[in-house]
């Protein structure tokens, strides 16, 4: 790897290979040398303006493992003191060694899982994930999600995740819901990638059927989410009185189709990203998605439905729920990217049998 660097505090740097004892043929040094018009600078920050590739808890665990040395000026003799402290003052012409080792193997197991992949390059992978994929391992799944799929399909592109080969997953869509989501192969790409999720300067934007007529044409829903102090696997629209006052979320709504009195098509649009967002949000509006185990009942809008339609929309076992389209900036060529997919067959199926009736 070579570090790019931003003048004028610029260090110099001279890469070689370390003779560590757990892997010297893969294990990269990088002498630095502080430039003489250096303003004293955190080291921390120091080594992040040197390494623009590597997260800032990548460079915390090289300094807390002990990958950082300062070398005297006899470096010809290797002589050097670990330095582990991030407030380090660095200052001009001062050298130091750091060590990058390979990435560790990613404790989940890649697994030849069919992906649908709108899009890949070195940097970041999009796909169309199906309902019914967890994307991550957890307790009681720990094979057969995404990214045992992605360590797969990606294998040696992935340059690690802080310093484990895995993807980056930097946003998630619960398991029944399918959809267009994007995972970063490296650091610098998983960084970029979390920095627009955070500023919500991306764009997505979510298909819906849902139980219902909302009179409006389209709204804003806005409450603040937080788990349910009545259902651990719930959440719900908590208040700023509560105990767990949750966190600010705002869901943005349009009519696309309406069905008579019992179901609409909606799309929704996302300012925040929480867990079960949308779910939630249509729920506290009056109008639960179809199929949602947790918060989808239906009320009296089902007996809107002719009987046919209705048979359709109670066998739907999951929540109808499509992320339709991800729009975002390319975190290295900064280019605008944008992906749409379209409804999965089971969610067309149900669409069409609430049009006919």
């Amino acid at each position: 790897m070579t570090a790019s660097t931003t003048p004028p505090q610029s260090p110099e740097i001279t890469p070689f290979v370390d003779g560590l004892e757990d892997d010297p043929a893969l294990s990269t040094t990088h002498i630095m040398t502080a430039p003489d018009d250096l303003t004293t600078l955190r080291l921390d920050r120091f080594l992040a303006n040197s390494f623009p590739d590597l997260s800032r808890n990548r460079i915390q665990a090289l300094l807390e493992e002990g990958y950082v040395k300062i070398l005297s000026h006899s470096a010809q003799n290797h002589e050097s003191c670990t330095v582990t402290n991030r407030s380090f003052k660095v200052k001009p012409g001062q050298s130091f060694s750091v060590t990058v080792p390979p990435a560790l193997e990613a404790l989940p197991r890649a697994q030849d899982i069919p992906l649908k992949i709108l899009y890949e390059d070195d940097a970041l992978i999009v796909i169309d994930k199906a309902a019914g994929m967890v994307v991550h391992p957890a307790a009681g799944t720990l094979e057969g999600t995404l990214v045992n799929a992605l360590l797969y399909h990606c294998g040696p592109s992935l340059s690690g995740i802080g310093g484990v080969k895995r993807p980056g997953i930097v946003h998630r869509l619960d398991k029944d819901t399918s959809g267009v989501m994007v995972a970063a192969k490296h650091d610098q790409a998983h960084h970029g990638l979390s920095e627009q999720f955070a500023a919500h300067s991306l764009e997505r934007r979510y298909q819906a059927l849902i139980w219902g007529r909302p009179i409006e044409q389209d709204g804003r829903i806005e409450g603040n989410i937080g788990r349910s102090p009545h259902h651990r696997k719930k959440m719900a629209v908590v208040g700023h009185g509560d105990h767990a006052p949750g966190k600010p979320a705002v869901t943005f709504f349009k009519i696309l189709e309406r069905y008579g009195l019992g179901a609409s098509l909606i799309e929704c649009r996302l300012e925040t990203g929480r867990t079960h967002q949308i779910r939630v949000h249509m729920t506290q509006h009056g109008f639960p998605l179809i199929g949602d185990p947790l918060y989808g009942r239906p009320g009296s809008c089902r007996k809107h439905l002719a009987e046919p339609a209705r048979k359709a929309a109670d066998a739907f076992t999951r929540q109808a729920l499509h992320a339709a389209s991800l729009a975002f900036r390319h975190p290295i060529t900064g280019e605008w990217l944008s992906f749409e997919t379209d409804m999965p067959e089971d969610m067309r199926h149900l669409q069409q049998r609430l049009k006919a009736f």
